[in-house]
């Protein structure tokens, strides 16, 4: 399967390490099926560094999983949420797998789910306002060994 990558610069070779911690699904190397997804991505990390030219990577993924841990959220539900919550809270629960896949909590998915994370909204008005917004998706390796077995890099272009 192919999935995308948005940057400011050409990765053949990703590396976990250089993730941000508080992100959706934790600190690894994220990827979309959603080739416009990754190139709005790339834009707004472009837009925050000076020098920064806004590039997509493209990948081959590898989709036998069978030797990796995944876990897979085939939508914003209730376990999606919670994860969302307690890794963008710091929490590493990420680190129990390899592979997390799932809707992304962008910015004005964020925005309802700040509701619940400030204790304004429950899960049910929460999850219930969620299905308003068009959801994307991401995939999340946290572990290097599963980057090199699965991914393999085709191609960069500039957006």
């Amino acid at each position: 399967m192919l999935v995308y990558h948005g940057s400011i610069s050409k990765i053949e070779f990703p590396n976990v390490s250089f993730s941000k911690k508080y992100l959706d699904f934790g600190k690894g190397f994220y990827l979309t099926t959603f080739q416009k997804q990754a190139e709005k991505w790339a834009s707004r990390k472009a837009d925050r560094v000076e020098s920064g030219i806004a590039t997509v990577n493209v990948y081959e993924l590898n989709e036998d999983w069978n030797d990796f841990k995944a876990l897979r959220f085939d939508y914003d539900n209730e376990a999606w949420l919670d994860f969302v919550c307690q890794c963008r809270k710091g929490e590493e629960i990420y680190k129990e797998y390899d592979i997390i896949a799932g809707p992304v909590a962008d910015d004005d998915v964020f925005k309802t789910i700040n509701m619940y994370f400030r204790k304004l909204w429950d899960k049910t008005k929460t999850l219930e306002e969620l299905r308003y917004y068009k959801t994307s998706n991401q995939i999340c390796i946290t572990n290097q060994k599963a980057v090199e077995k699965l991914l393999t890099f085709k191609s960069s272009y500039r957006v």
